[in-house]
């Protein structure tokens, strides 16, 4: 079975990919770059709170309440109208005060401006919580099993090129270290999971 990164980045090849650019009022390269960089990020930062057993048992709650996957039946209408009340919610819980930094990485690595960076991730959050939710669902996962599969995608997202710093940088006191790290991303992810499946 695919690995959430890998299920995420599909959803977004073609059509998706141009929507979202131009909600983002950018080009595709571009909004595949902050893709790059975002969507490890947010799955990253889902298995950090997923880590301890309090952050796990909360998200697998409300996967199981409010996120089925069934987003991923039509992420590009989504995108038409996409539900950023939802994604500024959940990244109130998911990013905390790393919030304005990961937006700042964001930025700096895909060219987008400020404004554009937080919609992306507004935009985005609610459709990774429903890629796991369905995974959630699909394979039966409880507590202890979704944290466990989280630390692998985390594992996956460190070991991609160019994001060795990224589990780090989301475990760290400073936000600092965030924007210079993800300045890095965006690019080397499409020689990645992009990469891996236009091969």
């Amino acid at each position: 079975m695919a690995s959430v990164l890998e299920t995420l980045v599909g959803q977004f090849a073609g059509t998706p990919v141009q929507r979202l650019s131009q909600s983002l009022g950018t080009d595709d390269a571009t909004a595949q770059k902050a893709l790059g960089a975002a969507l490890p990020l947010l799955v990253s930062a889902l298995a950090k709170n997923a880590s301890e057993p309090k952050g796990a048992d909360a998200l697998h709650r409300a996967l199981a309440k409010d996120h089925d996957g069934s987003v991923l039946n039509d992420v590009g209408g989504f995108l038409n109208q996409p539900d950023t009340k939802t994604g500024d919610g959940i990244l109130r819980h998911v990013l905390g005060d790393r919030r304005q930094a990961a937006e700042a990485g964001i930025s700096q690595a895909s060219g987008l401006d400020a404004r554009g960076a937080a919609t992306l991730l507004a935009t985005l959050a609610p459709v990774v919580m429903g890629a796991l939710g369905r995974q959630q669902r699909q394979q039966g996962l409880d507590t202890a099993a979704l944290a466990q599969m989280l630390q692998g995608e985390r594992q996956q997202a460190a070991n991609a090129p160019g994001l060795s710093g990224l589990a780090g940088l989301l475990d760290a006191d400073k936000d600092g270290q965030i924007v210079d790290d993800l300045a890095k991303l965006g690019g080397k992810m499409l020689g990645g999971l992009f990469g891996k499946r236009s091969g």
